[in-house]
Protein backbone atom coordinates (compact mmCIF):
# COMPACT_ATOMS: atom_id res chain seq x y z
CA UNK A 1 0.00 0.00 0.00
CA UNK A 2 1.35 3.21 -1.16
CA UNK A 3 1.55 6.34 1.52
CA UNK A 4 1.43 10.03 0.89
CA UNK A 5 5.10 11.47 1.76
CA UNK A 6 5.65 13.95 4.30
CA UNK A 7 5.03 17.54 3.66
CA UNK A 8 7.27 20.54 4.79
CA UNK A 9 5.98 23.97 6.27
CA UNK A 10 7.58 27.16 6.76
CA UNK A 11 7.76 27.36 10.51
CA UNK A 12 9.40 28.99 13.76
CA UNK A 13 9.24 27.52 17.11
CA UNK A 14 9.26 29.77 19.63
CA UNK A 15 8.96 30.47 23.45
CA UNK A 16 6.86 33.28 24.93
CA UNK A 17 6.48 33.66 28.52
CA UNK A 18 6.03 30.61 30.56
CA UNK A 19 4.62 29.14 26.83
CA UNK A 20 5.94 27.68 23.85
CA UNK A 21 4.49 26.84 20.79
CA UNK A 22 4.89 26.34 16.77
CA UNK A 23 4.25 29.68 14.56
CA UNK A 24 3.36 30.34 10.82
CA UNK A 25 2.61 32.75 8.56
CA UNK A 26 -0.88 31.96 7.15
CA UNK A 27 0.44 33.01 3.74
CA UNK A 28 2.84 29.65 4.66
CA UNK A 29 0.54 27.12 5.05
CA UNK A 30 -1.10 24.48 2.69
CA UNK A 31 -3.97 26.35 0.76
CA UNK A 32 -6.49 24.27 2.29
CA UNK A 33 -5.31 25.18 6.20
CA UNK A 34 -4.79 28.99 4.98
CA UNK A 35 -8.81 29.10 5.94
CA UNK A 36 -10.72 28.15 9.09
CA UNK A 37 -12.28 24.78 9.05
CA UNK A 38 -11.17 20.98 9.71
CA UNK A 39 -8.29 20.74 7.45
CA UNK A 40 -6.43 23.59 9.56
CA UNK A 41 -7.51 21.66 12.93
CA UNK A 42 -5.90 18.76 11.62
CA UNK A 43 -2.96 20.00 10.27
CA UNK A 44 -2.05 21.40 13.72
CA UNK A 45 -2.87 18.48 15.26
CA UNK A 46 -0.55 16.91 13.54
CA UNK A 47 2.10 19.09 13.87
CA UNK A 48 1.98 19.06 17.72
CA UNK A 49 1.22 15.35 17.82
CA UNK A 50 -2.18 15.26 18.92
CA UNK A 51 -4.25 13.07 19.85
CA UNK A 52 -2.14 11.17 21.54
CA UNK A 53 -3.93 8.39 24.58
CA UNK A 54 -0.39 8.21 25.49
CA UNK A 55 -0.49 11.56 26.94
CA UNK A 56 3.28 12.54 25.63
CA UNK A 57 2.77 14.02 22.00
CA UNK A 58 6.03 12.12 21.20
CA UNK A 59 5.29 12.05 17.28
CA UNK A 60 5.24 15.67 17.47
CA UNK A 61 5.76 19.38 18.74
CA UNK A 62 4.30 19.43 21.64
CA UNK A 63 5.65 19.28 24.75
CA UNK A 64 2.78 16.82 26.62
CA UNK A 65 1.25 20.04 28.83
CA UNK A 66 -1.39 23.19 28.14
CA UNK A 67 1.60 25.40 28.16
CA UNK A 68 3.55 23.47 25.15
CA UNK A 69 0.39 22.54 23.39
CA UNK A 70 0.13 25.75 21.50
CA UNK A 71 0.12 27.02 18.02
CA UNK A 72 -0.03 30.67 16.49
CA UNK A 73 -1.19 31.59 12.84
CA UNK A 74 0.16 35.46 11.69
CA UNK A 75 -0.97 37.46 8.66
CA UNK A 76 -0.23 41.03 7.98
CA UNK A 77 -3.31 43.09 9.24
CA UNK A 78 -5.48 44.91 6.65
CA UNK A 79 -6.38 46.95 9.54
CA UNK A 80 -4.72 50.49 9.01
CA UNK A 81 -4.26 50.96 12.66
CA UNK A 82 -2.36 47.28 13.46
CA UNK A 83 0.75 45.69 12.23
CA UNK A 84 0.23 42.19 12.53
CA UNK A 85 -3.38 39.94 13.04
CA UNK A 86 -2.74 36.99 15.79
CA UNK A 87 -4.64 33.55 15.76
CA UNK A 88 -3.90 31.28 18.67
CA UNK A 89 -4.71 27.65 18.24
CA UNK A 90 -4.54 26.03 21.75
CA UNK A 91 -4.28 22.31 20.76
CA UNK A 92 -5.87 19.62 23.01
CA UNK A 93 -3.36 16.86 24.07
CA UNK A 94 -5.52 13.19 24.39
CA UNK A 95 -8.06 14.51 21.72
CA UNK A 96 -8.36 15.60 17.83
CA UNK A 97 -9.96 18.84 19.41
CA UNK A 98 -8.47 22.46 18.38
CA UNK A 99 -9.62 25.35 20.82
CA UNK A 100 -9.82 29.05 19.18
CA UNK A 101 -12.30 30.56 22.07
CA UNK A 102 -9.29 32.58 23.30
CA UNK A 103 -6.00 34.10 23.08
CA UNK A 104 -2.68 32.73 24.93
CA UNK A 105 -0.99 35.94 26.46
CA UNK A 106 2.18 34.62 27.33
CA UNK A 107 2.82 33.91 23.44
CA UNK A 108 1.75 37.26 22.63
CA UNK A 109 5.42 38.26 23.95
CA UNK A 110 6.22 36.69 20.89
CA UNK A 111 3.90 38.09 18.08
CA UNK A 112 6.34 40.84 18.00
CA UNK A 113 9.15 39.25 17.44
CA UNK A 114 8.03 36.61 14.77
CA UNK A 115 6.24 39.33 12.91
CA UNK A 116 9.25 41.55 12.47
CA UNK A 117 11.36 38.80 11.80
CA UNK A 118 9.07 37.60 8.96
CA UNK A 119 8.61 40.79 7.36
CA UNK A 120 4.85 41.42 8.58
CA UNK A 121 5.10 44.84 9.92
CA UNK A 122 6.57 47.89 7.80
CA UNK A 123 9.71 48.76 7.58
CA UNK A 124 9.20 52.30 8.28
CA UNK A 125 7.48 51.11 12.14
CA UNK A 126 10.53 49.08 13.25
CA UNK A 127 13.66 51.15 14.29
CA UNK A 128 17.37 50.03 13.96
CA UNK A 129 17.94 50.63 17.18
CA UNK A 130 15.26 50.90 20.23
CA UNK A 131 11.61 49.63 20.66
CA UNK A 132 9.52 48.84 17.96
CA UNK A 133 5.93 49.22 18.62
CA UNK A 134 3.90 46.43 17.28
CA UNK A 135 -0.11 46.85 17.14
CA UNK A 136 -1.06 43.56 17.53
CA UNK A 137 -5.00 42.62 16.67
CA UNK A 138 -6.04 39.68 18.51
CA UNK A 139 -8.32 37.59 16.15
CA UNK A 140 -9.65 35.24 18.44
CA UNK A 141 -11.49 37.69 20.83
CA UNK A 142 -11.33 40.71 18.45
CA UNK A 143 -8.96 42.81 20.91
CA UNK A 144 -5.98 45.20 20.10
CA UNK A 145 -2.42 44.12 22.11
CA UNK A 146 0.67 46.23 21.96
CA UNK A 147 3.91 44.80 22.12
CA UNK A 148 6.90 46.74 23.16
CA UNK A 149 9.93 44.53 20.98
CA UNK A 150 13.46 46.12 21.95
CA UNK A 151 15.37 46.07 18.82
CA UNK A 152 19.78 46.38 18.21
CA UNK A 153 21.10 47.21 15.48
CA UNK A 154 18.32 46.16 12.87
CA UNK A 155 17.48 42.90 14.32
CA UNK A 156 15.12 41.66 17.18
CA UNK A 157 16.98 42.06 20.53
CA UNK A 158 16.28 38.47 22.45
CA UNK A 159 19.14 37.85 24.88
CA UNK A 160 18.90 40.54 27.70
CA UNK A 161 19.00 39.61 31.91
CA UNK A 162 15.14 40.52 32.35
CA UNK A 163 14.20 37.52 34.48
CA UNK A 164 11.06 35.63 34.46
CA UNK A 165 9.83 33.17 37.43
CA UNK A 166 9.01 29.67 35.60
CA UNK A 167 11.33 30.34 33.16
CA UNK A 168 15.14 29.28 33.22
CA UNK A 169 17.15 31.38 31.71
CA UNK A 170 17.05 35.22 31.40
CA UNK A 171 16.41 37.25 28.10
CA UNK A 172 15.27 40.66 26.62
CA UNK A 173 12.34 42.51 28.57
CA UNK A 174 8.93 42.76 25.83
CA UNK A 175 6.48 44.69 27.96
CA UNK A 176 3.03 43.88 26.84
CA UNK A 177 0.02 46.22 26.88
CA UNK A 178 -3.73 44.81 26.69
CA UNK A 179 -5.88 47.34 25.54
CA UNK A 180 -9.32 47.48 26.79
CA UNK A 181 -9.02 43.60 27.87
CA UNK A 182 -12.75 42.57 28.67
CA UNK A 183 -13.14 39.52 26.26
CA UNK A 184 -15.90 39.46 23.36
CA UNK A 185 -18.51 42.20 23.22
CA UNK A 186 -19.90 40.98 26.58
CA UNK A 187 -19.48 42.99 30.35
CA UNK A 188 -16.92 42.48 31.89
CA UNK A 189 -18.84 40.99 34.73
CA UNK A 190 -21.31 38.83 33.24
CA UNK A 191 -23.76 38.51 36.07
CA UNK A 192 -23.38 42.62 36.68
CA UNK A 193 -21.93 41.33 40.08
CA UNK A 194 -18.20 41.49 41.57
CA UNK A 195 -19.30 38.48 43.71
CA UNK A 196 -21.81 35.76 43.48
CA UNK A 197 -22.80 32.96 44.42
CA UNK A 198 -21.84 29.81 42.57
CA UNK A 199 -23.82 26.59 43.36
CA UNK A 200 -22.38 23.36 41.86
CA UNK A 201 -24.50 20.39 42.44
CA UNK A 202 -22.89 17.83 43.88
CA UNK A 203 -20.11 19.92 45.25
CA UNK A 204 -21.25 23.37 47.08
CA UNK A 205 -22.02 26.36 46.48
CA UNK A 206 -18.80 29.25 46.19
CA UNK A 207 -18.74 32.77 46.90
CA UNK A 208 -17.18 33.48 42.88
CA UNK A 209 -15.79 36.77 41.06
CA UNK A 210 -16.26 36.11 37.36
CA UNK A 211 -14.21 38.39 34.74
CA UNK A 212 -14.05 38.90 31.47
CA UNK A 213 -10.65 40.40 31.18
CA UNK A 214 -7.77 38.85 29.10
CA UNK A 215 -9.39 35.74 29.08
CA UNK A 216 -12.94 34.31 31.01
CA UNK A 217 -11.95 33.63 34.37
CA UNK A 218 -13.97 32.11 37.41
CA UNK A 219 -12.11 33.23 40.90
CA UNK A 220 -12.47 31.43 44.16
CA UNK A 221 -11.06 31.57 47.48
CA UNK A 222 -8.30 28.86 48.31
CA UNK A 223 -9.71 28.38 51.60
CA UNK A 224 -13.43 27.53 50.84
CA UNK A 225 -12.41 24.60 48.66
CA UNK A 226 -9.71 23.60 51.22
CA UNK A 227 -6.72 25.34 50.05
CA UNK A 228 -4.04 27.55 51.06
CA UNK A 229 -3.22 29.33 47.68
CA UNK A 230 0.45 28.29 48.30
CA UNK A 231 -0.24 24.55 46.63
CA UNK A 232 2.42 23.64 43.84
CA UNK A 233 1.39 21.34 40.77
CA UNK A 234 1.84 17.91 42.77
CA UNK A 235 -0.85 18.62 45.07
CA UNK A 236 -3.31 19.65 42.67
CA UNK A 237 -2.71 17.56 39.18
CA UNK A 238 -1.95 14.25 40.98
CA UNK A 239 -5.12 14.10 42.75
CA UNK A 240 -7.77 13.46 39.84
CA UNK A 241 -10.66 13.94 42.15
CA UNK A 242 -9.66 17.43 42.61
CA UNK A 243 -9.26 17.63 39.13
CA UNK A 244 -12.88 16.71 38.29
CA UNK A 245 -14.27 18.89 40.95
CA UNK A 246 -12.68 21.83 38.92
CA UNK A 247 -13.87 20.79 36.29
CA UNK A 248 -17.25 20.48 37.20
CA UNK A 249 -17.03 24.02 38.72
CA UNK A 250 -15.54 25.44 35.92
CA UNK A 251 -18.28 23.95 33.61
CA UNK A 252 -21.21 25.34 35.99
CA UNK A 253 -19.43 28.73 36.38
CA UNK A 254 -19.52 28.80 32.15
CA UNK A 255 -22.94 28.49 32.17
CA UNK A 256 -23.56 31.71 34.76
CA UNK A 257 -21.15 33.30 32.75
CA UNK A 258 -23.51 32.48 29.88
CA UNK A 259 -20.52 30.93 27.49
CA UNK A 260 -22.45 27.56 27.45
CA UNK A 261 -25.80 26.34 27.51
CA UNK A 262 -24.86 23.27 29.45
CA UNK A 263 -22.40 20.70 31.20
CA UNK A 264 -22.05 18.57 28.15
CA UNK A 265 -20.90 21.63 26.34
CA UNK A 266 -17.46 22.16 28.75
CA UNK A 267 -16.16 19.51 26.65
CA UNK A 268 -15.95 21.25 23.44
CA UNK A 269 -14.81 24.47 25.21
CA UNK A 270 -11.54 23.34 27.45
CA UNK A 271 -9.52 26.44 26.87
CA UNK A 272 -12.16 28.76 28.14
CA UNK A 273 -12.92 29.69 30.79
CA UNK A 274 -10.32 29.88 33.27
CA UNK A 275 -10.66 28.41 36.88
CA UNK A 276 -8.53 30.40 39.59
CA UNK A 277 -7.87 30.39 43.55
CA UNK A 278 -6.93 33.04 45.38
CA UNK A 279 -5.40 33.84 49.52
CA UNK A 280 -3.96 36.38 51.22
CA UNK A 281 -0.02 36.11 51.34
CA UNK A 282 1.80 33.07 53.06
CA UNK A 283 5.69 31.96 52.82
CA UNK A 284 6.31 29.14 50.13
CA UNK A 285 9.06 27.58 48.20
CA UNK A 286 8.28 27.90 44.52
CA UNK A 287 8.75 24.86 42.30
CA UNK A 288 12.25 25.68 41.79
CA UNK A 289 12.68 25.71 45.51
CA UNK A 290 12.91 29.46 45.48
CA UNK A 291 11.74 31.24 48.94
CA UNK A 292 8.63 33.73 47.78
CA UNK A 293 8.17 35.89 51.42
CA UNK A 294 4.81 36.88 52.38
CA UNK A 295 6.12 39.96 52.63
CA UNK A 296 6.95 40.74 48.86
CA UNK A 297 3.50 39.97 47.62
CA UNK A 298 0.06 41.06 47.57
CA UNK A 299 -1.54 37.86 47.33
CA UNK A 300 -1.62 34.07 46.11
CA UNK A 301 -2.93 32.72 43.04
CA UNK A 302 -3.58 29.63 41.64
CA UNK A 303 -5.60 28.91 38.09
CA UNK A 304 -5.85 25.96 35.99
CA UNK A 305 -5.45 25.11 32.31
CA UNK A 306 -6.37 22.67 29.66
CA UNK A 307 -7.65 20.62 33.18
CA UNK A 308 -4.43 21.18 35.28
CA UNK A 309 -2.88 23.29 37.15
CA UNK A 310 -0.54 25.67 35.68
CA UNK A 311 3.10 25.49 36.46
CA UNK A 312 3.24 29.19 36.44
CA UNK A 313 0.35 31.61 35.42
CA UNK A 314 -0.89 32.16 31.99
CA UNK A 315 -0.67 35.63 30.49
CA UNK A 316 -4.61 36.26 29.94
CA UNK A 317 -5.14 34.96 33.42
CA UNK A 318 -2.45 37.40 34.55
CA UNK A 319 -4.82 40.26 32.69
CA UNK A 320 -7.94 39.14 34.39
CA UNK A 321 -5.73 38.92 37.92
CA UNK A 322 -4.81 42.46 37.55
CA UNK A 323 -8.22 43.89 36.02
CA UNK A 324 -10.12 42.01 39.13
CA UNK A 325 -7.33 43.66 41.32
CA UNK A 326 -8.16 46.86 40.11
CA UNK A 327 -12.01 47.05 41.42
CA UNK A 328 -12.83 47.29 44.55
CA UNK A 329 -14.78 44.16 46.08
CA UNK A 330 -13.74 41.45 44.02
CA UNK A 331 -12.16 38.24 45.57
CA UNK A 332 -9.02 39.11 44.06
CA UNK A 333 -8.92 42.62 45.57
CA UNK A 334 -10.29 41.48 48.79
CA UNK A 335 -7.12 38.77 48.87
CA UNK A 336 -4.81 41.55 47.95
CA UNK A 337 -6.05 43.34 50.97
CA UNK A 338 -8.66 45.47 49.18
CA UNK A 339 -8.67 49.26 48.37
CA UNK A 340 -7.87 51.08 45.10
CA UNK A 341 -4.81 49.42 42.93
CA UNK A 342 -3.36 49.97 39.85
CA UNK A 343 -1.02 46.78 40.14
CA UNK A 344 0.12 43.62 42.44
CA UNK A 345 2.73 41.22 42.33
CA UNK A 346 1.02 37.89 42.92
CA UNK A 347 2.70 34.56 44.17
CA UNK A 348 2.10 31.64 41.85
CA UNK A 349 4.01 28.31 41.42
CA UNK A 350 6.83 29.05 39.49
CA UNK A 351 7.49 32.30 41.29
CA UNK A 352 5.96 35.93 41.52
CA UNK A 353 4.75 38.06 38.88
CA UNK A 354 2.93 41.72 38.77
CA UNK A 355 0.48 43.03 36.78
CA UNK A 356 -0.71 46.61 36.33
CA UNK A 357 -4.70 47.79 35.40
CA UNK A 358 -6.41 50.98 35.14
CA UNK A 359 -9.93 50.61 35.76
CA UNK A 360 -12.72 52.63 35.61
CA UNK A 361 -16.33 53.05 36.37
CA UNK A 362 -19.18 54.63 33.77
CA UNK A 363 -22.71 54.20 34.50
CA UNK A 364 -22.24 51.50 37.31
CA UNK A 365 -20.14 49.56 34.40
CA UNK A 366 -16.56 48.48 35.03
CA UNK A 367 -13.97 48.36 32.39
CA UNK A 368 -10.60 48.37 32.43
CA UNK A 369 -8.85 50.32 29.76
CA UNK A 370 -5.30 48.85 30.04
CA UNK A 371 -3.83 45.95 31.49
CA UNK A 372 0.30 45.30 31.50
CA UNK A 373 3.00 43.29 32.50
CA UNK A 374 6.87 41.86 31.15
CA UNK A 375 7.50 38.74 29.20
CA UNK A 376 10.38 37.82 27.15
CA UNK A 377 10.36 35.67 24.43
CA UNK A 378 12.73 33.41 22.05
CA UNK A 379 13.24 31.63 18.73
CA UNK A 380 14.02 28.33 19.93
CA UNK A 381 13.81 27.22 16.17
CA UNK A 382 13.30 27.91 12.52
CA UNK A 383 12.95 26.18 9.09
CA UNK A 384 10.50 23.50 8.56
CA UNK A 385 7.89 21.14 10.46
CA UNK A 386 7.38 17.98 8.29
CA UNK A 387 4.03 16.19 8.46
CA UNK A 388 2.44 12.82 6.44
CA UNK A 389 1.03 14.37 3.32
CA UNK A 390 -2.31 13.08 3.75
CA UNK A 391 -3.04 14.58 6.95
CA UNK A 392 -5.26 17.38 4.79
Amino acid sequence: MAHAPQIKVPATYMRGGTSKGVFFSLKDLPVAAQVAGAARDALLLRVIGSPDPYGKQTDGMGGATSSTSKTVILAKSDKTDHDVDYLFGQVAIDKAFVDWSGNCGNLTAAVGAFAISNGLVDAERVPADGIAVIRIWQANIEKTIVAHVPMTNGEVQETGDFELDGVTFPAAEVLVDFIDPADGDGAMFPTGNVVDDLEVPGVGTFKVTMINAGIPTIFLNAEEIGYTGAELQEAINGDPAALERFETIRAHGAIKMGLIQNVEEAVARQHTPKVAFVAKPIDYRSSSDKPVAAADIDLLVRALSMGKLHHAMMGTAAVAIGSAAAISGTLVNLAAGGGERNSVIFGHPSGTLKVGAEASQVDGEWAVNKASMSRSARVLMEGWVRVPGDVI
